[in-house]
């Protein structure tokens, strides 16, 4: 019986991506050898940032160019995010029946805790793991591990909830139950080649996965 639902952030339950885009198109301007598209960010969404910048440019020093994607994605950020559909209702929801909810996900505090306010979610969320929290973030279990712990909750009664391989790959290596989201920027087609044990179209399909009815879909 699921008694834990973790969640990633970005491109799960709030819609960054229009933000994640931008930030890079901005920061990476005139620092690689094309010009970076909108298509080559997308399939590298849910790594951690530093990760990215290296990829992109191919350096190694890519501190400027962090500083320059925080500075335009801080400023930009109320403007551009927002909740998926029915988030706040499911979180809600589950909230409400005593299921635990964490958040684990590659993103700064800083910025994980304004788009969880800005979406008026920060209210359900018992436990936030960053990347500033690991020592090495999604696939590896570290993160998941670290939220169940804060939880008081085991393995065989959580789930993770996320839109990249990242988080489908994270969950099955802490043996918890792996859920995709259809909505993410990857497609669903993408999510299947990683297995995962469910494949949620809408936020009110993870109420019967824990055991609670779904309701009217409003939101």
């Amino acid at each position: 019986m699921i008694q834990t639902v973790l969640f990633d952030l970005d491109g799960t339950i709030v819609d960054t991506n229009e933000l994640i885009v931008q930030s890079f198109l901005h920061s990476l301007e005139g620092e690689t050898p094309e010009p970076i598209s909108r298509e080559l960010i997308i399939p590298n969404m849910g790594r951690p940032l530093v990760e990215q910048m290296e990829f992109f440019t191919g350096k190694k020093e890519v501190e400027a160019l962090i500083t320059k994607y925080r500075t335009f994605n801080l400023a930009k950020h109320d403007e551009l995010v927002q909740e998926f559909p029915n988030v706040r209702t499911v979180m809600a929801k589950l909230h409400e029946k005593g299921i635990k909810i964490g958040i684990v996900t590659s993103k700064i505090r800083l910025t994980t805790l304004m788009g969880l306010k800005l979406c008026g979610l920060d209210s359900y969320v018992s436990a936030i793991v960053t990347v500033d929290d690991v020592k090495e973030p999604k696939p590896s279990p570290e993160g998941i591990f670290a939220a169940l712990k804060e939880l008081g909750s085991s393995p065989d009664e959580a789930m993770m909830v996320g839109d990249s391989h990242y988080d489908i790959e994270a969950a099955q290596n802490a043996g918890v139950t792996s859920v995709g989201v259809s909505w993410s920027w990857k497609g669903r087609s993408y999510l299947e080649q990683y297995n995962p044990d469910h494949i949620v179209d809408d936020m009110f399909d993870l109420l019967p996965l824990v055991g609670i009815s779904s309701e009217v879909k409003v939101d």
